[in-house]
């Protein structure tokens, strides 16, 4: 489900239309409150999130980022501007009206866990439910759904003080699966938790994600945390987005002194994965082709290697030149046996892990995914470069 908001202005304690204006000629933040006591919580936003991504709005705290967040399903009313779902503008709709869209369209999981201690767990993973009108059944089997997915099965009569802090924001994020709703709405949601359940709790999130059709935004403070989980990132300073880019975009091209602040400390060979840095493959073979067609492919592409794809376009390894050439001097017909084995990489390994692969050998490296089938190339030259970075 894709979300527009264009010229978004939210200001707290003002005339709201006076301060608009003394934005648009010019002043900050800090004048206008000192001159009128209003604050300034967003500055015309504009953005775009696609169906299908998870769109990151990050900043330091004041930066904003909250208070966008929730004018897209107008827990907090924009003073100006247009937030549309698919097209519908919801900052025309009555209370009536939003209150379904809400219920229908958004979820949300908070910082902090906002579970109802006296309920069990599966009590408030079925709330939202609740809320919705679903019967006890549907209630019951969709909360459970929801739990399994987020790895709680088997805890669903315990109460929320009888877990642990990771835990019971798996509970808060099994609340807002439970729904099915189209948009996700996700407020620093792992930010209170210690590193390694944090981490996990990242990589549980982008496993869902892998699984379900959902629109994410999320908010955050953390860089690291923006670039690990985000397709795209909006970077906030004083109420306005300053950035929005992919990770290469933000990393390398910063476009002003703010955002270039921010990244500066960033392990690109971290950070960046296989996806970000590899290419398409300038030729492969396919199941029928045989040792001239191999010939003819990497000659007319000035390959000294090329890939071989089997049934179903799933990647069986590589031959090179040479082994070509070899067996079609010694009459040999078709490739089986000179097909040769080589490591592969996950589009979401980093940068770092994929130089042990590479560094000892002189073929390109397959990026694979889950199914087998050849994502992409990466050459040894792409990986020192990103290694020998300034940015590093």
């Amino acid at each position: 489900m894709k979300i527009e908001a264009k010229n978004l202005y939210k200001v707290f304690n003002g005339n709201g239309q006076k301060e608009i204006e003394m934005l648009k000629d010019g002043m900050s933040k800090e004048d206008i409150l000192e001159k009128t006591g209003a604050t300034v919580g967003i500055n015309n936003a504009s953005f775009e999130v696609k169906e299908g991504e998870i769109f990151v709005i990050m900043g330091l705290s004041g930066s904003g980022k909250s208070t966008l967040l929730r004018c897209l399903n107008r827990l907090v009313d924009p003073t100006a501007g247009s937030v549309k779902v698919d097209g519908q503008d919801i900052v025309d709709l009555s209370k009536e009206e939003l209150r379904e869209v809400r219920k229908e369209k958004f979820g949300m999981v908070f910082q902090n866990f906002a579970l109802f201690p006296y309920r069990t767990i599966l009590e408030n993973a079925e709330f939202g439910l609740e809320i919705q009108g679903a019967d006890k059944k549907t209630r019951r089997e969709k909360a459970l759904t929801a739990l399994s997915q987020v790895g709680l099965e088997g805890y669903e009569d315990q109460k929320p003080d009888q877990l642990s802090g990771g835990m019971q924001q798996r509970v808060g994020l099994a609340r807002a699966l439970a729904v099915d709703t189209d948009i996700l709405l996700m407020d620093e949601p792992f930010s209170a938790l210690d590193p390694l359940i944090k981490k996990d709790m990242q990589d549980k999130l982008l496993d869902l994600y892998e699984h379900l059709d959902k629109t994410i935004v999320f908010i955050t403070h953390d860089l690291d945390e923006a670039l690990k989980l985000g397709d795209r990132i909006a970077i906030m300073k004083d109420g306005e987005i300053v950035q929005i880019g992919n990770h290469e975009e933000i990393l390398t091209n910063a476009e002003n002194d703010y955002v270039a602040e921010f990244v500066q400390d960033v392990n690109r060979s971290r950070v960046l994965n296989a996806e970000d840095i590899m290419d398409n493959p300038r030729a492969v073979l396919y199941k029928q082709d045989g040792l001239r067609t191999a010939l003819h492919k990497m000659r007319r592409n000035e390959l000294g290697s090329i890939f071989v794809l089997g049934e179903g376009q799933k990647y069986r390894g590589i031959v090179t030149i040479e082994d070509v050439v070899e067996s079609i001097n010694k009459k040999e017909k078709n490739l089986d046996s000179i097909i040769q084995s080589s490591p592969t990489a996950k589009p979401e390994e980093s940068v770092n892990d994929l130089f042990a692969k590479i560094a000892d050998i002189n073929t390109p490296l397959p990026v694979l995914d889950e199914q087998k089938k050849l994502r992409g190339v990466i050459v040894k030259t792409n990986v020192v470069a990103n290694l020998a970075s300034e940015d590093i």
